[in-house]
């Protein structure tokens, strides 16, 4: 793994899903075959392959004091390319030190990860008026889990994390995002434990190597995706949770 701290120059950006976006790193230990964020490549400059490097933007939290300052209040996600609670953060901190500027001032925040590092900074999220926490939880199997995620927490962990934040009273929900095969079963182990569920279907071609691999085709293709996506929506208006498919 090849780390390198870094001074940015900003941090708190524009964003097309959320107001804005806060990435504390560049690169994410996960290294999920699948990733969307693999595009990133093609502007870092990095040689090595996704998931073998981090970029840490130490001047992170210094940034956020002087831009939250000027700019307009709006919802912020973190993150969008990188999963803000990845390994170095234990070490780093600097997920947790902008989480806590954005509560003292009041910021609308949407946290997404994988890892039940979140349950770190239990005690800034339950105090924050707006904050929210969502967990990318793509397959009721962990076998599969381990084929397209190797690095990645398992789902036992993440529901597990899932359930503590949420009994704390902080709002919750899964991102079944994107779709990997044995994720028509998850609504069974997230009823309860979220307030929301948003599904996307596989939307690149990164992993199509594990699919062919592991004879996993069918599970690629338009109408598997169809099919749990349908059955996801079906089981959350059976169980009255709150659901959208983006496909």
């Amino acid at each position: 793994m090849n780390v390198n701290e870094i001074q940015s120059k900003s941090i708190l950006s524009a964003s097309k899903v959320y107001d804005y976006v806060i990435n504390p790193y560049v690169g994410c230990q996960h290294g999920c075959s699948y990733c969307y964020a693999r595009y990133m490549k093609r502007f870092t400059g990095h040689k090595e392959p996704w998931g073998e490097f981090v970029d840490v933007k130490v001047n992170a939290p210094e940034l956020l004091q002087k831009e939250i300052i000027r700019k307009k209040k709006a919802q912020v996600w973190i993150s969008g390319v990188c999963d803000p609670y990845q390994p170095l953060e234990a070490k780093y901190e600097l997920t947790r030190k902008c989480l806590q500027i954005l509560a003292q001032n009041d910021w609308p925040v949407v946290i997404q990860t994988r890892s039940p590092l979140v349950l770190r900074d239990i005690d800034i999220i339950k105090q924050a008026k707006h904050f929210e926490v969502g967990f990318s939880v793509t397959t009721a199997d962990d076998e599969i889990r381990k084929l397209f995620e190797p690095h990645a927490p398992s789902i036992m962990d993440r529901l597990n994390a899932l359930s503590e934040l949420h009994q704390s009273g902080i709002r919750t929900y899964a991102m079944i995002a994107p779709i990997l095969p044995g994720a028509e079963y998850l609504v069974e182990k997230l009823e309860g434990i979220v307030d929301y569920i948003y599904v996307d279907r596989m939307n690149y071609n990164y992993a199509d190597f594990i699919y062919k691999k592991y004879h996993l085709e069918d599970k690629r293709s338009d109408e598997y995706f169809e099919f749990a996506g349908q059955e996801i929506m079906y089981q959350c208006k059976q169980r009255g949770i709150a659901c959208q498919v983006f496909f």
